[in-house]
This record gives C-alpha cells, sequence and structure tokens, in this order.
C-alpha cells in the first residue's frame, strides 16, 4: 500500500523517513542522503509529510511542498512524548508521524524565504550588538584596572574608544595600548555595522503597509513591527489574540489539579527575541505614562496600582501582543481608548 502520511526526520546528511497508510501501519521506513531526498519526493505520490519545527525544516517544507506534498510542521515539544523507549532516527521519524496525525496537534506556519530573511536581518543585528557589548565591557574593564573610566552608554565607550586611538594617556602604559588598540578597533567596527543593520531594519518596516500599521500602536516602533511581521506574517495560523499572545511567552503558567487552580509566572516560550522587543516597548511606554498621567488610559492606572512596575511592564506586552494580532488578522487601524473610558 502506499504511504499518505510520512514522518521525515532531518538531519544535516542522513533523513529518516516513516510512512503509513490509512490504517495506521507502517508501510514505509527507509534512509536517505541528503542529496536523495527531493529526488525520492519527486517521484513519490501526493501525501501529507510531516517534520519537526527545527533547523532546515522550513527550507525543506518548502521544497517538499513545491512537489504537490502536504507539509506539516511539528514543535519538537510536541513529538516528544510519542517517541518510544530509546531515541534512535527511526522513531524519532516514526514519533513525528504519529503526532502529526493527532487531530488536536498545533503545526508552524511554513515561513517564507522573505520572512527568514527578513528574520535573518533581526538576528544578525542581535549578534553584533551582543558582541559589542562584550568588546565594550572588556575595554571598560581594562582601561578601569589603569584607573581610567568614563560615563555609561555608547557616548562613554565612544570616550574611551578616542582616548586608546590618541595614545597619549599617560595613564595607559605602552605595553597594553596594543591590546586595547585593538578592542577599540573592533568596537569601532561592530558598532558601525550594527547601525547599518538597524537602518535597513527600519527602512524595511517603514516600507511595508502592515508594519506601517503596527507602528501606531504605543510602545511599537519599526524594530518590533518588522519583527513581528517576519515572525508570524499575517498571524492567521492564532486562532485567539491569546494564543498569539501565549506562543511569545507572555501568558502565564496555569496549574491546576482538582479544585485549586492558580497561575505562575510567565511562561518565556517562543521567540525571545520578540518578547524582548515587546517588553521594551512596554516599559518605554509605562514611562511615558508616568511622565504625562492624563494620557495614561485607567485600565494601565490600575494595574500600576495593585501591581509592582515590572508585572505591570509585561501585562502591558502582553496586552500589546494582542492588540497586535487583532490588528493583523482585521487589518484595522490602531484606535487610542480615551484616558476618561
Amino acid at each position: 500500500m502506499k504511504p499518505i502520511t510520512i514522518g521525515l526526520d532531518i538531519a544535516k546528511n542522513v533523513f529518516q523517513l516513516h510512512g503509513m497508510d490509512a490504517s495506521g501501519k507502517r508501510v514505509l521506513s527507509a534512509r536517505l542522503r541528503r542529496d536523495k531526498v527531493e529526488k525520492y519526493f519527486a517521484a513519490l505520490a501526493p501525501c501529507m509529510v510531516a517534520m519537526e519545527a527545527c533547523g532546515s525544516a522550513h527550507h525543506w517544507a518548502r521544497v517538499i511542498g513545491a512537489l504537490g506534498h502536504e507539509t506539516r510542521l511539528v514543535p519538537p515539544a510536541y513529538v516528544k512524548p510519542f517517541v518510544k523507549r530509546n531515541k534512535t532516527d527511526a522513531r524519532d521519524a516514526e514519533a513525528i508521524c504519529e503526532a502529526a496525525l493527532r487531530p488536536s496537534m498545533r503545526f508552524v506556519a511554513v515561513k517564507s524565504v522573505e520572512q527568514q530573511s527578513a528574520r535573518a536581518l533581526q538576528r544578525a543585528r542581535d549578534l553584533l550588538v551582543r558582541q559589542r557589548t562584550q568588546l565594550g565591557n572588556c575595554l571598560r574593564g581594562l582601561l578601569a584596572e589603569m584607573g581610567v573610566v568614563a560615563a555609561k552608554g555608547a557616548a562613554g565607550l565612544a570616550e574611551l574608544a578616542l582616548l586608546v586611538e590618541d595614545g597619549k594617556d599617560p595613564r595607559v602604559p605602552a605595553s597594553l595600548h596594543a591590546t586595547l588598540a585593538t578592542l577599540a578597533r573592533q568596537w569601532r567596527a561592530l558598532e558601525q555595522e550594527a547601525r547599518a543593520l538597524e537602518k535597513r531594519i527600519v527602512a524595511s518596516a517603514r516600507a511595508d503597509e502592515k508594519a506601517r500599521l503596527l507602528m501606531a500602536i504605543p510602545g511599537v516602533g519599526p524594530m518590533t513591527a518588522q519583527a513581528v511581521i517576519a515572525a508570524i506574517g499575517d498571524g492567521r495560523q492564532f486562532l485567539t489574540a491569546r494564543d498569539f499572545a501565549a506562543w511569545v511567552g507572555l501568558t502565564p503558567r496555569q496549574y491546576a489539579s482538582g479544585e485549586k487552580s492558580r497561575s505562575g509566572r510567565i511562561s518565556r516560550a517562543g521567540d525571545p527575541g520578540l518578547r524582548r522587543l515587546l517588553t521594551l516597548g512596554a516599559s518605554a511606554h509605562l514611562r511615558q505614562a508616568r511622565a504625562k498621567p492624563e494620557r495614561m488610559g485607567p485600565w494601565l492606572a490600575g494595574v500600576l496600582a495593585r501591581r509592582p512596575t515590572r508585572v505591570a511592564v509585561v501585562a502591558q506586552a502582553a496586552k500589546t501582543a494582542r492588540i497586535i494580532w487583532a490588528m493583523l488578522t482585521s487589518g484595522e487601524s490602531f484606535r487610542a481608548r480615551p484616558a476618561t473610558a
């Protein structure tokens, strides 16, 4: 019998297949080299192919989908319960196949090349910013050992870099100058590259109609808007606004047993970069609202009155996520609620 569902365990070089027929019986088990995968599925009758949503999964979902097959990406956490005993590639493929057949299973939407390119832009900038911070901290630490300090932030680091490049400060010994000059050059180069990527992200957001729509939301700038569009597209893979907030990791964990039920800390699931941007935007919105209390809505004022500031920031971020989903799925513009409402 021909398989109607195939679980594909992808890897760098060797791929494992597990196929089931309509009755759930195994009818296929094979291992393929990477260069044989596309040819194999091109010759196969149309069927449903499931994979874990891991590295290169979106690429293979697009490739196999273009050959006439239905492709589904299953979150790895939802595949693990179906793995039997010892882990092998064959059992992983079987677990993927069985998980994909569950009626209540949740799947990951396949991202387009454009979406992945936009996400790569965000991730590249994040990497450069982390490296820039590491170099800056190292430069500050080594100069502090010589009694040289500067103000916080990029302005202070720029001052230290100029001091090192000048090479005339008597507090910096000649034996250390070459080492510090290397760090200063690297820091300045990363600063320029990170800013260049940031300008590209801002330009991309301003050129996108949906991103411009989202930037009307308080606390949502070009960086956040571009990250949201790159991550979820139109957002229709989520049934409700809470589903999107839960995917970002901004909803509380639930603990329930019998008649007892309580909420814990936020789950921190999903994309940490997107969650960080939403939280930073909420924090900025909170500072602006406190500076001008007449613009603070009753909901935010109520949260601040009964909960700590950090909790209020996360609550505002979760609310912003819900607003983002509603605007993406409906296409409506942001309507601010009057402060007196």
